[in-house]
């Protein structure tokens, strides 16, 4: 599939421009655990797939640049002086905020067009955004000569989000997307931003995704208001962020928050402590634990986090009647998107084919099951 997507970017461009372009691929991610932790500068367990954004970029004759969503069928051209944002919820602004944070460092960049396309499903839950922001960052940086390092380029690609698109995000996507590494999941540290990569063989195990096909409206104020939540009470416990606190001090402020707010803190101190319990079940090849983990993962993102939906919820309650799965949780900022399941090869076509089944008479609509690859971060395609 990336070989389709590569040479669907590459066909478009020449078409259109008439030169050769670089190619980059920048994928999409998993995360094994560890969800909304990474901006309470906890730990998260994220993997990068092999589905991802495929662009073909170039230097521009004409004194403007053009972006092609291949996808989208849709084209915009802009000007690099005159950079604001789009209207919001608009994919431009993946590109326009990538190339605005890249000039606020004072760098200057030369116009230039890009054609992209990717075959991450929609509302999935697996970073399209960080892997179309990382494919700009990368493919300039390349193009241009502009001496960033991949820990500046996420910084760029992470603040694009916050100015231009409006989500606060943590930095666990863009660093997956980055920095993955092919059959690892890397360990990542939000604080200082340095991962331990962890090869991932699960022996008769292994994991898939199953796609609710949903996103609801929810999602992108209440991931807002979740992040102000614990930021708030950060500054109550008078710490730098939730990754300091434990149960017992968040029970010395108890009486001065919200019960939901109480929960929600709970749930990433104790989602913080899972995330490191996971990467040691994972050392000692205790799958057993590791499933335990995700499950409690979900419920805690269910009931206390309050970020899941019915439809979330239902099929991680078919995994649960299912012996043959280990854990299943959602991924991603919730109100849609993915369960990702730890199940027995031999068995994961059966569930698959069950849960399908189930959902479909539930909802009267189709989930997605996804079997992905763990794959190397964005780089050039020779």
């Amino acid at each position: 599939m990336k070989a389709e997507l590569i040479n669907a970017v590459k066909t478009k461009y020449i078409e259109t421009f008439n030169q050769s372009p670089l190619l980059v691929f920048s994928p999409g991610r998993i995360n094994l655990i560890g969800e909304h932790t990474d901006y309470n500068e906890g730990f998260v367990f994220p993997a990068a797939v092999d589905k991802g954004i495929a662009a073909a970029i170039q230097k521009s004759n004409s004194g403007h640049c053009t972006a092609i969503a291949l996808n989208l069928d849709s084209t915009v051209e802009f000007e690099l002086d005159k950079l604001k944002p789009s209207p919001e919820g608009s994919w431009e602004n993946y590109v326009l905020g990538v190339v605005a944070e890249i000039q606020k460092k004072n760098i200057v960049v030369g116009n230039f067009n890009i054609v992209f396309k990717g075959d991450i499903p929609g509302g999935a839950g697996m970073s399209s955004s960080a892997a179309l922001e990382n494919s700009v960052v990368f493919g300039l940086n390349e193009l241009l000569d502009l001496g960033l390092s991949k820990h500046d380029m996420i910084l760029i690609s992470q603040k694009a989000e916050h100015n231009y698109v409006g989500v606060k995000c943590g930095i666990m996507d863009q660093y997956a997307s980055m920095f993955g590494i092919e059959n690892n999941a890397l360990h990542l540290d939000c604080r200082t931003v340095e991962a331990e990569p962890f090869e991932i063989n699960f022996k008769d195990h292994q994991l898939m995704l199953i796609n609710t096909n949903v996103k609801h409206s929810l999602s992108d104020s209440a991931y807002n208001d979740r992040r102000a939540a614990c930021e708030n009470i950060s500054k109550l416990l008078g710490i730098k962020a939730l990754r300091d606190a434990t149960e017992s001090d968040l029970e010395q402020i108890k009486d001065q928050v919200t019960p939901e707010d109480y929960q929600k803190a709970l749930y990433v101190i104790q989602e913080n402590k899972r995330t490191i319990k996971a990467a040691k079940a994972i050392k000692d090849n205790d799958l057993e634990t590791l499933g335990a983990l995700i499950y409690q993962s979900h419920d805690g993102l269910s009931n206390q986090y309050k970020v899941s939906c019915d439809e979330l919820d239902f099929l991680v309650e078919q995994a649960k009647k299912n012996e043959h799965v280990l854990g299943a949780r959602m991924m991603g900022g919730g109100f849609g998107g993915c369960t990702i399941n730890l199940v027995a090869k031999t068995e994961a076509k059966a569930f698959a084919d069950s849960a399908s089944k189930a959902y479909k008479n539930k909802f009267n609509k189709d989930c997605s099951v996804y079997f992905v690859k763990l794959s190397n971060g964005t780089h050039l395609v020779k």
